[in-house]
């Protein structure tokens, strides 16, 4: 958990690394809460029909610029520039190529970034 609010406590930092342990706690805690909050709003009759939930919208909203900042720091420690988030929109082979970067091991020594965030 403690991974997961290190991510919301830097927002809207798009400068310097994230762990892989900080990215994959971060998606860890989305789906969960995402999941939890589907079956809230299903169970409270706030979800429409395209599967949308008052409660799930909203929280979509609040973590969508933390997952940005973290998934740009994620690539960061991997030493790829951020626009390297764009290769998403590539059906099937920029999700896979995605995949790669976040599960990578991260630079084991300071790159253009920063430091590895593993040493401090």
């Amino acid at each position: 958990m403690n991974w997961y609010l290190k991510a919301f406590k830097n927002y809207a930092v798009f400068n310097g690394r994230s762990r892989r342990k900080e990215y994959w706690y971060f998606v860890l805690f989305n789906i969960i809460f995402s999941i939890l909050l589907t079956a809230v709003d299903s169970m409270a009759g706030t979800l429409d029909a395209n599967g949308s939930g008052l409660l799930s919208s909203i929280y979509a909203l609040v973590v969508f610029l933390p997952s940005i900042a973290v998934a740009v720091r994620r690539l960061h420690d991997v030493d790829k520039s951020a626009w390297w988030m764009l290769i998403g929109i590539v059906p099937v082979i920029g999700v896979i190529v995605l995949f790669i970067f976040m599960v990578k091991e991260g630079d084991p020594y300071e790159n253009r970034y920063g430091m590895n965030p593993k040493l401090y």
